[in-house]
Formats: structure tokens, C-alpha cells, sequence
């Protein structure tokens, strides 16, 4: 990835500016950051001196509203955090970002509390942030968890954003926005102040307008450099992908539809197609047992994290519970807290329960799933439709998704990468390739190669669909 020529001050104003433009139409930034142009001047004044940083020098970039920004709100949507000291230090990625040289523009919407919260919750949602929506039609969701970070991208705020994903929640958002998302393998980022849900499944990535930004992005975040995981389309040639049909293909025609033309795209470019390379594990495989194991963790994570953060803010996740029932004219106006008040009394991460649970999620996601189908065909990678075209945003009925492919890399901490397809009657879709842990660079060679075979998909008109 070459540097970019235009001055960080110029690329900070257009994004500010963009903001002003997009913000009324689709609400993804919840907070902007007062110093981003000075940061720029800075920046630029390094620049002039002969030092750049990285290749990602004088960049802007959202971060999501759950990860510490020094200085800024980190409300994870919340406002039982709004009213409390803003952190004292960045999460060590954000530490990163600025590293690198890049302009930490602000803070991008999300669902609230990443979505775990209740089971009829809408995507794009916090009492802090507001509604956020998709500016391919202003009507349909933006997705989840990471909403505001898919939506900005889109938009043309920045081509740069951050979110976290425990099932989905960057998949999702970079499939109904038509941006790219990687979730990287559990652990390659770091989660020190990152508003926890499960040390399991946690992992914050790159939501961004190409492929080759992705890979970028992801070198920054885990500390390697940016140009540590760039890409090379040519090393698709003869890399074996998988398509796991049952479960994963089926549950939608648009999706189907373009999934298939992308098979063929692959098999042009020189994948050879590996078919009916089914998960038999994750045949009715249930969320009963990542439940669990969301939920015991959430409690346990989120006290630790709340500790340490200054004020009189919410200590426990109890706290949390009490917290939306005092203020539920604007907590609870839309939808409940059932997940959250099911974690305050659920087995913990020392019960056996959770234990028995554990075991499930990874003999079924990874031990007889992902790892177990490589292994017996010899493949690098699957790939399956992302999601269905976004589903219209309903904050009085309960969300109506139709089908996903992020549970066997969730419940392993295995990574996943989302790459946009094309378009179905205007709505984005998008392929997912994943594989096992530590095969991002396979997984970007791959979707470079795929990204470089199509169009790209038109800028959004920020309609309502009908």
C-alpha cells in the first residue's frame, strides 16, 4: 500500500465535512474527536520533516464506541458510561494507531453493549449513540455489532474504521454496508481496553474500503506493521476452497445467487472449488452452549473492565441492570435487557456448566468442524454467502435474519474475512472466506484476488428502499 499524497489536514477536513454531509442521513458517528485536525497538523508537520510513520501516516480512522480513546467517550452505547470520566489512556491498538501516525477522527455507533443485550434487539441501536442506518437504504440496518465503523466506511467518512466482533458483529455490518471486514484469529489483537463481552470469542478488526486497506489495518492493530500481511492476489493460484452448502448456503436466493457467480470469479482466477465440503458438526448446532459461555464471561469481563474506569459509574454488570431500570424511559424505550439480566444470575466461567459448554462450542466449531473438513480435503479455506441483503430496520418487532456463516469461527476464535459481491435489487452482499487460526494472510491473498476479479460496487444514493 502506497503513502497517501494528500495532507493529512486535507484527508481529516474531508472527513469532518463528510461527516457534517452523512450524519443526518445515517447517525454512525457518536463522537468526534475535538483535536483530530491539530493531530493532522502534526502529523503533517513529520511528513514535511521527511518522517512518515507508516504507510497508514496522517490517515483518518473511526474506532468503535468500545474501545478506550484517551480523552474521548467510551460509552459501548451505554449511558450508564456517558456521564463517567472518558478513559485516562488509549486501548493499547489505539496506542497503535497513533503509532502508525494515523487521525483518530472519532468514535463510530454500535449496537449497544455489542448487541448482547436482549433478544429482541435492533442492530444500530444505543440510548448513547441513537439509531444508526445503512446508506445503501436509509430504511434497512446497518448491521451488528460494529454499526457505526460499517456505515461510515460506506458512507465515504473514512476509508478506515474499527470494530469488534464476538459473533458477527464485523461480518455482518461489513456484509449490509458492502465494505470489507476481517475478524482477526482471538487473540492476534489485543482486547486491553476493549469493553469486553467473552475473552473466547473477542477480537477487534479492520473495517475498510479495500482489501489491501484491511490487510493494512490489520498489520497496525497487531502491532507487526502495515505492510506485514499485504496481499498477493497471484497466490490464489491452486489454493483449494471449500463450499460447506448445508448450513451455510440455502437460507436466501440473492445470497445464493451471487455466491455462486463468485465461485466462478475463484475458479477463474485459479481456486480450485472444493463442493459439498459440509460442517456435519454445525447441522442443527444450537446457541444454546455459546450462550452459556457469552454469558459467563460477559459478567465476570465486563466487572473487570468497569473497574477501570474513574467516576461513580456502574461496578458490575448487576449495576448495569439496575442502571436501565432507573433510567428505562430512555434505556429501555425499544427493547429489554434479557441477556444482560440472565448473565447476573448465570453459571460462571469456574462452573461446570460453562466448562461443559466450552467443550461443545469448540469440538463442534473447531475440532470436528473447521480443522477436522481442511484436514480430510486438504483445503485452505471456506467460502459461503456472508448474509442475507440487509433486513429493514424494525425497532418494534423482533430482527428477522435469515441465516449467517460466523458461528464455527466464533465459537473456535478462528478468523474470517467479508468482501463485497455485488448488489441485489440495490442492497450490497457479500462471500466470507475463513479458515483456521493464524490464516489471515491466506485468507487476504484470497480476497484480494476475488475483490480484483469484480466491479466494485456503486457509491450508495442513501435512499429509502422500496
Amino acid at each position: 500500500m502506497t503513502p497517501p499524497e494528500t495532507a493529512s489536514a486535507e484527508l481529516v477536513a474531508a472527513a469532518l465535512d463528510r461527516v457534517e454531509t452523512v450524519e443526518p442521513l445515517i447517525n454512525a458517528v457518536c463522537t468526534l474527536n475535538p483535536e483530530a485536525l491539530e493531530d493532522a497538523a502534526r502529523f503533517d508537520a513529520e511528513s514535511a520533516d521527511g518522517r512518515s510513520r507508516s504507510p497508514l501516516h496522517g490517515i483518518p480512522v473511526l474506532v468503535k464506541d468500545n474501545i478506550d480513546t484517551a480523552g474521548l467517550a467510551t460509552t459501548a452505547g451505554s449511558l450508564a458510561l456517558a456521564d463517567i470520566p472518558p478513559p485516562r489512556e488509549d486501548a493499547p491498538m489505539v496506542a497503535r494507531l497513533r503509532e502508525a501516525g494515523m487521525v483518530v477522527l472519532g468514535k463510530a455507533n454500535l449496537s449497544e453493549w455489542a448487541n448482547l443485550r436482549d433478544e429482541r434487539s435492533t442492530s444500530g441501536w444505543s440510548a448513547y449513540g441513537g439509531l444508526t442506518r445503512n446508506p445503501y437504504a436509509v430504511n434497512r440496518s446497518p448491521g451488528g455489532s460494529s454499526s457505526g465503523s460499517g456505515a461510515a466506511v460506506a458512507a465515504g467518512v473514512t476509508r478506515f474504521a474499527i470494530g469488534k466482533e464476538t459473533d458477527g458483529s464485523i461480518t455482518c455490518p461489513a456484509a449490509f454496508n458492502g465494505c470489507v471486514g476481517l475478524k482477526p484469529t482471538v487473540g492476534q489483537v489485543s482486547t486491553v481496553g476493549v469493553v469486553p463481552i467473552s475473552s473466547s470469542q473477542d477480537s477487534p478488526g479492520p473495517l475498510t474500503a479495500t482489501v489491501s486497506e484491511a490487510a493494512a489495518l490489520l498489520g497496525v492493530l497487531t502491532g507487526a506493521g502495515a505492510e506485514h500481511y499485504a496481499p498477493d492476489a497471484t497466490r490464489l493460484q491452486a489454493k483449494r476452497i471449500a463450499v460447506p452448502r448445508h448450513v451455510f448456503w440455502g437460507y436466501s436466493p440473492q445470497a445464493d445467487a451471487i455466491a455462486e457467480e463468485a465461485l466462478s470469479v475463484l475458479s477463474s482466477a485459479g481456486a480450485v472449488i472444493v463442493d459439498q465440503t459440509d460442517l456435519e458438526s454445525m447441522v442443527d448446532y444450537s446457541f444454546d452452549d455459546e450462550l452459556v459461555v457469552l454469558l459467563a464471561e460477559f459478567r465476570v469481563e465486563l466487572g473487570r473492565y468497569l473497574a477501570t474506569r474513574d467516576g461513580d459509574g456502574p461496578q458490575s454488570m448487576a449495576d448495569v441492570v439496575a442502571f436501565n431500570r432507573e433510567h428505562a424511559d430512555t434505556e429501555l424505550q425499544w427493547f429489554g435487557q434479557s441477556f444482560l439480566e440472565q448473565a447476573v444470575d448465570a453459571p460462571g466461567p469456574d462452573s461446570v456448566e460453562y466448562a461443559e459448554a466450552r467443550a461443545k462450542c469448540l469440538r463442534a466449531g473447531r475440532d470436528d468442524g473447521i480443522d477436522a473438513v481442511l484436514r480430510e480435503h486438504e483445503l485452505d479455506a471456506f467460502v459461503t454467502p456472508s448474509y442475507a441483503p440487509a433486513i429493514p430496520i424494525d425497532l418494534v418487532n423482533e430482527e428477522m435474519h435469515h441465516g449467517a456463516c460466523t458461528q464455527p469461527t466464533a465459537m473456535s476464535g478462528y478468523p474470517i474475512l467479508t468482501v463485497p459481491a455485488g448488489l441485489s435489487q440495490g442492497l450490497p452482499v457479500a462471500v466470507s472466506f475463513w479458515s483456521t487460526a493464524h490464516s489471515e494472510a491466506a485468507l487476504l491473498d484470497i480476497g484480494l484476488a476475488f475483490e480484483r476479479a469484480r466491479p466494485p460496487l456503486p457509491d450508495p444514493t442513501f435512499e429509502t428502499f422500496i
